[in-house]
């Protein structure tokens, strides 16, 4: 298996006033090629913070971390957000799409920063919202829409530059317990479409979708395991 991800030693150092904040403390972390691995913890103990790391939002104080070979901190600022737009697909709590934007133009607007022509976009999004199961939804707004729903259109959008990498950041957080489960029977269609799914959770049943568990305490690996 190809490595996709390798952190040496990660540190992350906040100044909060006068406090020191060690939110990451010495983490080493290698994840191959289509594993679906969950990031659990209490809360502050890192994941987010790890989370944020992965996905190039966030770089660390000290320590090294390779992304698909490059060493990461070596990359401009540009190279950056071109990795961030084109390998790593993003998954919130909040959802976050565009209030005013229909379902299909959240989902095509990762395209436009990639320079996709317009029709390629509309084609695009449509494929992947017919995927998730909202081909009838399109032209929805996310007020017109449920949580789930919105949760599967933040889904088709993370998805619609095929990406290498979903990172969800808690992504049933805000949702019941049916709806939650038919996002996560979502994700493992994603991971066995040959994806590397990365979630961050502190829900037990959601963890268990995962083949590989990692906990966080204190900012440092406490335990990896995976599941045969």
């Amino acid at each position: 298996m190809a490595q996709v991800i390798r952190i040496e030693d990660v540190f992350k150092i906040y100044q909060l006033g006068t406090q020191t904040v060690n939110a990451l403390n010495g983490v080493d972390l290698i994840v191959e090629s289509n594993e679906y691995l969950a990031l659990m913890g209490p809360s502050g103990s890192g994941k987010s913070t790890l989370m944020n790391v992965m996905g190039c939002l966030d770089t660390p104080t000290k320590g090294r971390y390779y992304l698909n070979g490059p060493d990461v901190a070596q990359l401009s600022d540009d190279e950056l957000a071109e990795i961030r737009n084109k390998e790593i697909g993003f998954v919130f709590q909040t959802f976050n799409l565009l209030p005013r934007y229909s379902a299909i133009d959240n989902v095509a607007l990762p395209l436009i920063y990639a320079g996709i022509p317009q029709a390629k976009r509309v084609e695009r999004a449509k494929e992947v919202l017919d995927m998730v199961g909202l081909g009838d939804r399109m032209e929805h707004k996310p007020n017109e829409l449920s949580g789930g729903q919105r949760q599967r259109v933040a889904v088709a959008r993370a998805l619609v530059n095929n990406p290498a990498i979903i990172l969800a950041d808690e992504p049933t957080g805000n949702l019941d317990t049916q709806t939650s489960y038919e996002i996560m029977e979502l994700f493992n269609q994603i991971h066995r479409q040959g994806n590397t799914v990365i979630l961050v959770t502190h829900e037990e049943d959601i963890a268990e979708h995962a083949h590989r568990v990692v906990r966080l305490r204190d900012g440092k690996v406490e335990s990896d395991v995976r599941r045969s």
